[in-house]
């Protein structure tokens, strides 16, 4: 599906899948070509809106949830969001999706296999995860969940980035770089 209208491409992925770099990379081309963009950070917000809370299960539902409502009033201001988080368990992607509407988010896998992500972890995270000193870490000691039914999944290591955005921009309405 394709569309012009403001909506929020949504970014779910193992940490260092490349949501981070694939979300400014399209923004980049969007705004280059005149789109106007926003890119909600998952590690970003963490800094500002959602410093707040931590990765209990119920602490990421409320990141999620925040995420999205804001998601939706920027949508609602005319700007196409591209949202780059974990957001590992379906259940909070779908009340993602109920918030910003079903017709204007689209969820993107940014489907990057675990030992790539884990090979590639600059920050030294999947390590410290792996001997015991992060608990609750995403695809080592907490579950990530696929999404079943994605409008796009994509694995940027794999096909490059210039290709990921190609067709990102084909999903939304964008042009080819």
């Amino acid at each position: 599906m394709r569309t012009d209208a403001p909506c929020t491409l949504w970014l779910t992925g193992l940490s260092g899948a490349g949501k981070t770099t694939l979300a400014k990379a399209l923004a980049q081309t969007l705004e280059d070509s005149g789109r106007r963009c926003v890119v909600l950070d998952g590690d970003a917000l963490r800094l500002g809106l959602n410093r707040d809370l931590g990765f209990s299960p119920a602490e990421r539902s409320e990141n999620i949830r925040r995420t999205a409502e804001v998601a939706r009033l920027m949508n609602d201001a005319g700007l196409l969001v591209v949202a780059a988080l974990i957001s590992p368990l379906r259940v909070d992607r779908a009340q993602a999706r109920l918030i910003v509407g079903a017709r204007r988010f689209f969820e993107i896998h940014v489907s990057t296999p675990l030992d790539v992500c884990e090979a590639a972890d600059v920050k030294g995270l999947y390590r410290k995860a792996r001997l015991g000193e992060l608990a609750q870490f995403t695809g080592v000691s907490a579950p990530y969940e696929a999404p079943e039914g994605p409008s796009l999944a994509i694995d940027p290591m794999r096909i490059g980035l210039g290709l990921a955005v190609a067709k990102l921009l084909a999903l939304c309405g964008g042009t080819a770089p």
